[in-house]
């Protein structure tokens, strides 16, 4: 592998770890800074496809949402790797209930990091069907 092809992989492997660290500050804002403007997110709910969010608006406003349903939302990375474009991170994802009680899954996300930026996102969850 060339030197500047391993050094798009350690670059795109960043931009993710970066995008996870402020998906655990509940940062929006600093995860769609490192999204493009024409960015793709897929959902894991509803189970079985998951739905499908286009653009920076419609992404930023499933995150506010999200997090504003899942106030104790965390993502632990369980391992990362890069092929070509790509990233793939599995992940055990933790949070509470409506009654408080600690729940979690396990899942991954192959991210498409271009320039820099995530240009895709696709989450697949294995466990309860809902994610948060």
């Amino acid at each position: 592998m060339s030197p500047s092809r391993l050094s798009r992989l350690e670059s795109a492997i960043r931009v993710v770890l970066e995008f996870n660290e402020a998906f655990n500050r509940h940062d929006v804002g600093g995860m769609m800074q490192l999204a493009s403007d024409d960015c793709l997110f897929e959902s894991c709910d509803p189970a079985p496809d998951g739905s499908v969010y286009w653009g920076k608006e419609a992404v930023t406003r499933f995150w506010q949402d999200f997090f504003r349903a899942s106030p104790n939302a965390h993502i632990e990375i369980e391992e990362a790797f890069g092929i070509g474009l790509h990233c793939v991170v599995r992940w055990k994802y933790e949070w509470a209930d409506t009654t408080g009680a600690k729940r979690h899954i396990r899942g991954a996300d192959i991210f498409q990091v271009k320039n820099g930026f995530i240009c895709e996102k696709r989450s697949y969850v294995k466990g309860q069907p809902e994610c948060s």
